[in-house]
């Protein structure tokens, strides 16, 4: 299945762990047969989350540095360009119901070429029900599902849509 990931399960990746979720968590999903794809936004938060970190020394810039590279050449990763129309137009139709335009953006990708986002964020995850959502959904991608991590890897692939 195509899955975009949320930023969060990338973090590792330049050296930052976060709690309750496995390091390894883009590893495990291909490891199950799954296509990773990360949006460009992305990189851009892991290099803006990454700063803080080299400000304050707690990581090395090159650390930092040499994962955000690993991510954008990986032939296991698939980048979703931010600025194709499609994405744009269903970001700014996101931005009515989300706060957040970097997680519209996110958000846009994974509807305009994956089945599935997966995250943990409780704003995005609290949309589902929510009449413009679901109209996006009904006309760009009908099948698309908005999961956690837990989900996906509870469900086995024979069974995914």
């Amino acid at each position: 299945m195509k899955l975009l990931l949320d930023t969060t399960y990338f973090l590792p990746a330049i050296g930052i762990a976060v709690k309750n979720l496995p390091r390894d968590a883009p590893i495990q999903l291909i490891r199950k047969g799954h296509q990773i794809f990360i949006s460009k936004i992305t990189l851009f938060e892991l290099s803006a989350k990454g700063a803080k970190y080299a400000a304050s020394e707690s990581i090395p810039p090159e650390r930092i540095t040499r994962g955000i590279r690993a991510l954008a050449y990986a032939e296991t990763m698939n980048i979703v360009e931010i600025y194709e129309s499609a994405i744009l137009h269903t970001a700014f139709k996101l931005r009515k119901i989300l706060n957040d335009f970097i997680d519209c953006l996110i958000l846009s990708s994974a509807i305009n070429q994956c089945a599935a986002m997966i995250t943990e964020d409780n704003d995005i995850h609290d949309i589902k029900e929510d009449k413009i959502y679901q109209e996006i959904i009904l006309t760009k991608n009908p099948h698309f599902k908005i999961l956690k991590l837990k989900e996906i890897l509870e469900i086995p692939l024979a069974f995914k849509s």
